[in-house]
């Protein structure tokens, strides 16, 4: 039996990047209805939704998603609560697109590949246990799994502080102490839940070990809260004047 090599490996990853890139012109063989179920659990049973990535591996024998629905669904919706923020707090037409643009292509897709290559390089560096059998084939992290275990994760965030934001917004953006602990604990809440799935999303694979290294950015989070605090930092303040200054 000839086993894998890593030129064989590389293939099938841009194999499977191309076919999610074709996919996107085809809404018909997207999964919408199976996509707003994962993301019906992500909100509510997280634990469940990543006992779906071991079938997925049984059935397509890769971790990663096939179907850009997710990707998809996550853009439009990011793309509809900027546009309510710029018909709120906007100054102009131009403006508003550019803030649109951003929230999706910067806010979720670029620096979501930053993360995800992070992750990824992490988890096949250091984390991956080492098989002493030397026939046995090694598996390793795709970085399409991990491009997903951001989507995921980013899901919830988006509902924090995107949606509820939003809804809060009179409150949050007053001058005091009240406002500014409600948009820290916001903040935290929201940054908190994404590294926890994170976290859940690298456990769910059975070839890494140590993976609670992915639940230390919350730790450095709770630190930062009561800081923030005692300067009186109020974030939703400081991320809508970014975007509507």
């Amino acid at each position: 039996m000839q086993l894998p090599t890593a030129q064989g490996a590389r293939s099938g990853r841009n194999a499977s990047l191309l076919h999610l890139l074709r996919r996107i012109l085809k809404p018909k063989q997207m999964d919408f209805e199976y996509t707003s179920w994962m993301m019906l659990q992500l909100c509510t049973s997280p634990k469940t939704a990543y006992r779906h990535t071991s079938y997925h591996k049984q059935t397509k024998n890769q971790w990663s998603r096939d179907d850009p629905a997710f990707v998809v669904i996550t853009s439009g919706l990011v793309a509809v609560a900027a546009t309510a923020y710029c018909l709120t707090y906007g100054h102009g037409f131009w403006s508003s697109v550019w803030a649109v643009l951003s929230a999706v292509v910067l806010d979720f897709l670029l620096i979501g590949f930053a993360i995800a290559t992070a992750g990824w390089f992490l988890a096949n560096k250091f984390l991956r246990q080492q098989s002493m059998n030397q026939h046995h084939v090694e598996q390793s992290v795709e970085w399409m799994y991990a491009f997903d275990v951001h989507c995921n994760s980013y899901l919830p965030l988006f509902l924090l502080l995107y949606v509820v934001q939003f809804l809060l917004s009179p409150l949050l953006l007053w001058r005091g102490f009240f406002s500014t602990l409600l948009s820290n604990i916001l903040y935290a809440v929201g940054l908190s839940y994404y590294h926890y799935l994170n976290w859940l999303g690298y456990g769910a694979l059975p070839m890494l070990q140590r993976t609670e290294v992915f639940l230390w950015p919350i730790a450095l989070i709770l630190l930062v809260v009561p800081f923030a605090l005692l300067i009186g930092f109020n974030p939703t303040r400081f991320v809508l004047g970014l975007y509507f200054k």
